[in-house]
């Protein structure tokens, strides 16, 4: 089964380029509403990752990610250690946010969308926050390594640990 998600953990950034070229072709770049409403869903996701609309955000952002030629994420799992949460402990919501947080701080800071270490840094620290919601009500959820970057952000230290994490983004993770 983990082997099975890993598998699909690393398809979806192939599958994800694919398609997001073919969708490109059939669009112009995204509007002024469109990245209000990206901006929007990535934050509701961060506080309510469980919530009755959370599927259907998901879903918008994705497709929308896909087909808009002007936004443009990168996906690094090893962002939230070495290991990818599995289904069971969210794994789909909590890897997802990276990529949503990612993009709506793009949005928020344009002048910024270079700043690698400061968009990285800004999904994951989205990423922590599905994470410790979704804890509240599914406790069993817990990740050590998760837990061990949330006690590296209340330090102060998560943009140091995205620097770090990213030097090992080309390894694959278990």
């Amino acid at each position: 089964m983990r082997n099975h998600f890993l598998r699909i953990t690393i398809l979806i950034p192939l599958v994800f380029t694919g398609l997001r070229m073919e969708a490109q072709q059939k669009r112009g770049p995204s509007t002024a509403e469109e990245r209000a409403k990206a901006v929007q869903f990535a934050h509701d996701l961060e506080s309510s990752p469980l919530g009755p609309q959370a599927k259907t955000e998901r879903e918008w952002l994705t497709l929308w990610l896909i087909e808009v030629p002007d936004i443009t994420v990168e996906i690094c799992p090893r962002l939230l250690g070495p290991e990818i949460p599995d289904k069971k402990k969210f794994g789909t919501e909590i890897l997802s946010q990276l990529m949503f947080s990612e993009a709506a701080f793009m949005i928020e800071n344009p002048d910024k969308t270079k700043d690698i270490i400061s968009v990285h840094t800004a999904g994951t620290g989205g990423a922590l926050k599905v994470y410790e919601a979704i804890l509240k009500d599914h406790p069993k959820a817990q990740l050590k390594a998760l837990d061990d970057i949330i006690a590296r952000r209340d330090k102060g230290e998560l943009q140091k640990h995205v620097q770090e994490a990213l030097k090992n983004c080309d390894k694959r993770v278990s």
